[in-house]
C-alpha cells in the first residue's frame, strides 16, 4: 500500500492507542494464571494478535467480549506442538522460555524481519536451565524441550532486555529460592514495566540495581481485571507532529508510567516544544524548534520520532544508541539515514552516536518503509512540514504496532491518501 501524506497544520486531540509492551505481558501472564483474566483496552496491532494466538496455543482459552479480552489460563498446557510469534521481536524472547515450562516439544517460529534476528542467546541460557534447544544457526525456528527448571544464572542483558523478560516472567511461575544476575541490562525502563505486571498479576521479585533479581519463596500467577494503558511508543509520532506542526491533547498517556519511551517529553522539552503534561493528557504544542541532545540507549524506539523532530529543529541534533538498532524491524540507523536523506536531511552515523542536520527544509519525495512500521511513522510525520507531498511505499508497515496511526492523524488535521488498500476503519 502507498500513503500519501501532504504538509498540514495539525488541530485537535486523540487517545493514545494500547501499549503493545503492556498488552504482550499481560497475556503471557494471563496465559500463566489459573482463571480468567479480563483485559480492558486491549491492544489488537499484529504484534498483540500474534501473542493471543500463542496464548491460545499454549493452552489459554481467549475470547472477546464487547471492547475486552477474556484469557482463561490453567498454565502452560500446549495444545499444539509450534507456536509462530510472527514478526514480533517481544513476543519471541518472552514467549521462547514461558513455552519452555511445558515437558512436550515444541518448535517455535516466526516470520518476516524476525528469522533473521540472532536467538543465540537461548543456545547458551536454556541448557542451563534444563532445556534441550536447537535452531538454525542461532536463527529460527527454535525445537525445545522443557520443562524449565529455574536455578541461579548469570546472563549477559547488553543485546536486548526482551530475552530477560522472558526469563523474569517464566521463573515467576515455577522459582523457588532462585536469581538470576544480569551484566550491562540495557533498556532497564521496560524491565521496570515487567516488574511492575508481574507483581500485578500476584509475582513479585526483588531486584538489586536491575543486577540482580530474587524469587524468594514459590509464587503462582493470578487472573485479574486489568486496563492497558496507552503506548508512549506510537504516541511519541503524535508529540512530534503536534511540536513541528501546529498543536495537538494526546490522552490516555500515564506520565508515571513504566514505559522507557515516556522520554520523548524530555527530548520535546529540550527542543523547546510547547508543553503542557497532565495526569492521563498531554498538550504540546509547536514552538522555535532548536537542536537538542539525547541518549536514547535505553528507548531505542524513539530513535525514529527523535529523528522527525530533530529534522525540524535548527542545528545538529546528537543522539547516543546507534548500536542499539541494528537488529529492529530494519537496520534503523542505516534506514533513516537512507529515507531522510531522500528528504534532504543529512544525518551522520558515527559509533553510537547519530548527528542530525536540521532546519535546512524537508522535501516533498517518495520513500519507502523497509516493513519498519516505526520508519514509515517518522516519514509520515516529517511530511507534514515538507514543501509538498511524501509518499510512503509499504505504508501498511505500521500495522505491526499502531494500526489506527494514519486515522489518528488525519482526526489531528493530517492529509493522508491511501493507495491500494481499503481505509483501516472498513476493513
Amino acid at each position: 500500500m502507498q500513503v500519501i501524506v501532504s504538509p498540514a497544520v495539525i488541530r485537535g486531540s486523540v487517545t493514545a492507542n494500547p501499549s503493545k509492551s503492556a498488552m504482550q505481558r499481560a497475556v503471557a501472564a494471563a496465559l500463566m494464571a489459573k482463571g480468567t483474566t479480563i483485559i480492558h483496552n486491549p491492544g489488537l496491532s499484529n504484534d498483540c494478535i500474534a501473542a493471543l494466538e500463542v496464548a491460545e496455543n499454549l493452552g489459554a482459552m481467549v475470547k472477546r467480549e464487547g471492547n475486552d479480552i477474556l484469557i482463561t489460563g490453567k498454565g502452560v498446557q500446549p495444545f499444539y506442538d509450534e507456536i509462530n510469534c510472527g514478526e514480533s521481536g517481544l513476543g519471541i524472547r518472552m514467549f521462547t522460555p514461558i513455552a519452555a515450562l511445558a515437558e512436550q516439544p515444541i518448535t517455535i517460529n516466526g516470520h518476516g524481519s524476525l528469522v533473521t534476528r540472532p536467538m543465540h542467546f537461548f543456545e547458551e541460557v536454556l541448557p542451563q536451565l534444563g532445556v534441550q534447544i536447537k535452531s538454525q544457526g542461532g536463527k529460527l525456528p527454535l525445537e525445545i524441550k522443557g520443562p524449565l527448571q529455574a536455578r541461579n544464572i548469570t546472563i549477559d542483558g547488553s543485546l536486548s532486555s526482551q530475552f530477560l523478560t522472558g526469563l523474569l516472567m517464566a521463573f515467576g511461575a515455577v522459582a523457588e529460592k532462585a536469581s538470576i544476575t544480569v551484566k550491562d541490562l540495557k533498556s532497564k525502563p521496560y524491565i521496570a514495566l515487567t516488574l511492575q505486571l508481574m507483581e500485578l498479576f500476584g509475582v513479585k521479585v526483588r531486584q538489586e540495581n536491575f543486577e540482580v533479581f530474587h524469587f524468594e519463596k514459590k509464587q503462582a500467577y493470578k487472573p485479574v481485571e486489568y486496563t492497558v494503558e496507552g503506548d508512549w511508543s506510537g504516541a511519541a509520532f503524535l508529540l512530534v507532529a503536534a511540536a513541528i506542526a501546529g498543536k495537538a491533547e494526546v490522552h490516555h498517556l500515564n506520565t508515571h508510567s513504566a514505559q522507557s519511551d515516556k522520554a520523548i517529553m524530555e527530548a520535546l522539552e529540550k527542543a523547546g516544544a510547547e508543553i503542557l503534561p497532565g495526569m492521563f493528557t498531554i498538550i504540546v504544542g509547536k514552538s522555535d524548534l532548536k537542536a537538542f541532545e539525547m541518549d536514547a540507549t535505553d528507548c531505542p524506539d524513539l530513535f525514529p520520532p527523535l529523528v522527525a523532530l530533530a529534522a525540524n529543529c535548527k542545528g545538529v541534533t546528537k543522539i547516543k544508541g546507534v548500536s542499539r538498532l541494528a537488529h529492529k524491524e530494519s537496520d534503523r540507523g542505516i534506514t533513516l539515514q537512507q529515507e531522510f536523506g531522500k528528504m534532504g536531511i543529512r544525518i551522520e552515523l558515527d559509533g553510537d552516536e547519530m548527528r542530525i542536520h536540521g532546519g535546512t527544509g524537508i522535501k516533498g519525495t517518495e520513500v519507502y518503509s523497509h516493513n519498519d512500521h516505526r520508519i514509515a511513522m517518522a516519514c509520515a510525520v516529517a511530511a507534514l512540514t515538507a514543501d509538498g507531498p511524501v509518499t510512503i511505499e509499504n505504508a501498511e508497515a505500521i500495522n505491526k504496532s499502531y494500526p489506527e496511526f494514519y486515522d489518528h492523524l488525519e482526526q489531528l488535521g493530517g492529509k493522508v491518501e491511501r493507495i491500494g488498500l481499503a481505509h483501516s476503519s472498513e476493513k
